[in-house]
């Protein structure tokens, strides 16, 4: 039918007819035409400690400057900002911020890198990609907190502008992704295969949520498939899930799952395995060599932190990440 368009951004890649909505809600056919409602229109604007994305092995105890827009490409029944990713735009009150005032603004606030994230940037792509461009000339980093749900060629785009992602790899199992997410778990781990081979610095992250995706069976399987598919160095941050949005009837993660799950990846060969949402020791950075104290975190506070020049401090061992 004459006027139809097809997004080719994501998997869900939407037909849509004219005046008619995305998925997403962040995209619409106007007049033939696929065009984004979001670009230049953030719902949330915040400078956090970049530990918030979470990375731990990228310029710590640095600011990141934080966009988001309306609109998710997922619709998971556990998300913390469904506010605004389950919301359409125009629902949501916006900011004028288009990408040469945000990289202003990131330098204003002194934050060493722009950071997309909070809902699901794979709905503002143009938006971010132009902000990258601009931000990467200025020497401001670029990193993003992401569900990894892209198609291969705008994600491979993208990359030569990404310097960090971040990725929520939600469980290792279809059928998680599909009663829960309403989305596939392929997509996800071929994004993740993208960033590596693109030399995006990559960490991921799991929310453990009890009875769901909390078998030791299967994140063992999924600790296995990191090593073998992305190396034994990508951090992996385990999250305790809080009661929230649609599966607030579910309890919070007790510590033993996250601590289990923590010793799962780490005896399948992970070297740096973290405790999220949660004060835990394995909030920390400990030398995979010697086993000493490098990064000390409280939360988002660093305490102290043992890596000069990229190196443990006590043994001299790499340690991998982008630290300056």
């Amino acid at each position: 039918m004459s006027g139809r368009v097809q997004c080719e951004l994501c998997p869900n890649e939407c037909i849509l007819e004219e005046g008619r909505h995305s998925r997403c809600r962040a995209r619409m056919n106007k007049a033939g035409t696929l065009v984004s409602l979001v670009y230049g229109k953030p719902c949330a604007v915040h400078v956090d400690p970049i530990e918030k994305k979470p990375f731990f092995h990228f310029l710590p105890a640095t600011s990141a400057f934080s966009i988001a827009t309306a609109g998710c490409v997922l619709s998971c029944k556990f998300c913390q900002n469904w506010q605004i990713s389950q919301a359409k735009p125009a629902d949501t009150d916006t900011y004028d911020l288009p990408p040469e005032k945000v990289v202003r603004q990131a330098i204003a606030y002194k934050c060493r890198s722009v950071t997309y994230t909070y809902t699901e940037p794979t709905v503002f792509y143009e938006y971010m990609y132009d902000t990258a461009v601009i931000a990467k000339k200025q020497r401001i980093r670029n990193t993003m907190h992401s569900c990894g749900y892209i198609n291969e060629k705008p994600l491979r785009k993208l990359s030569k502008y990404m310097d960090a992602a971040d990725i929520d790899l939600k469980a290792f199992s279809e059928d998680f992704y599909a009663r829960i997410c309403n989305g596939s778990l392929k997509p996800v781990l071929n994004a993740l295969t993208v960033l590596k081979e693109e030399g995006v610095w990559l960490e991921i992250t799991n929310l453990l949520i009890p009875t769901l995706n909390d078998d030791m069976k299967n994140i063992g399987e999924m600790s296995g498939w990191i090593v073998k598919n992305l190396g034994p160095d990508v951090p992996l941050h385990f999250s305790r899930f809080h009661p929230h949005y649609k599966l607030a009837a579910l309890p919070p993660t007790p510590v033993d799952t996250l601590t289990d799950a923590r010793k799962t990846a780490m005896d399948k060969g992970l070297k740096f395995v973290y405790i999220g949402n949660i004060r835990h020791e394995g909030e920390s950075t400990f030398c995979p060599k010697c086993g000493k104290l490098l990064i000390e975190r409280i939360g988002y506070f660093v305490k102290q932190n043992n890596i000069p020049d990229g190196k443990c401090k006590f043994c001299n061992t790499s340690i991998p990440g982008v630290w300056s």
